[in-house]
Formats: structure tokens, sequence, C-alpha cells
């Protein structure tokens, strides 16, 4: 059975990608006047939430290994972890992310060189 805790766990995000959840614009400005809808969408910048963070950029094995073919190669692809972590509040270039309808709602696939700056709070898993 799906629910809202485990219909994310089936998804692996690849390589230096990133799934955000865009976080909800409000309609209304600041004075007050209401917004159309699809303002928000248009803008150049978004922000979201982390919900899923891929493992990395691939590192290339070390190069004592590919002198010798001969030798087991035993180990498995290492990779250099993202600076963005789950549960961050991403701001990030719209123009650098794919945006995917699943399960009925909206999500955005970016790249960590798109985003731009991450609001991190501690207490917010905790």
């Amino acid at each position: 059975m799906v629910t809202e805790e485990n219909k994310l766990s089936k998804i692996i995000v690849v390589g230096d990608r990133v799934l955000i959840k865009p976080k909800t614009p409000t309609d209304k400005t600041k004075s007050g006047l209401f917004l159309p809808p699809g303002v928000h969408e248009k803008e150049k910048i978004q922000s979201g939430y982390v919900i899923k963070v891929g493992p990395g950029y691939p590192l290339p094995p070390p190069s004592d290994e590919m002198d010798e073919p001969w030798k087991a190669n035993n180990e498995k692809l290492k990779y250099m972890p993202l600076q963005v972590e789950e549960g961050d509040l991403a701001i990030f270039l719209q123009k650098g992310a794919f945006e995917v309808i699943y399960e009925g709602e909206k999500y955005f696939i970016v790249p960590q060189h798109t985003i731009l700056m991450v609001e991190r709070d501690p207490e917010l898993f905790s």
C-alpha cells in the first residue's frame, strides 16, 4: 500500500541530481494584491525543499589500478558526495530544472550546479 511516507521510497536519484518539491508560493503579494495562476512558474529563480539526493560525482579509480589489468577490480565506484542534504530549502535556477509529475505532485529534478543557495535547519528532523 502506498502511503504519504513511502511513496517516494522507490525513487533513486542518479549522479549529481537532486529531487526538489517546490515551495508552495503565496498567491498574494505583501501589499495584498492577488496574483494570477502561473506567475511564480515563470520566475527565473525558484525555491523548494530537497526530498532526495543523488550519490554525487563519480570519482575515477586510482591510476595504479589501471596499470595492471590482470588485477581483480573488486572495488565499487566511489562518489564525492553533494553539499545539499535532504530537508534543505534550496534556491535554484529554473532554467536548469526539469519538471516532473509523480503520484500527482509536481517535483523538480535539478543538477547540483544550478542550486544557488540552501537554508539548512538542523532541528527540522530532530
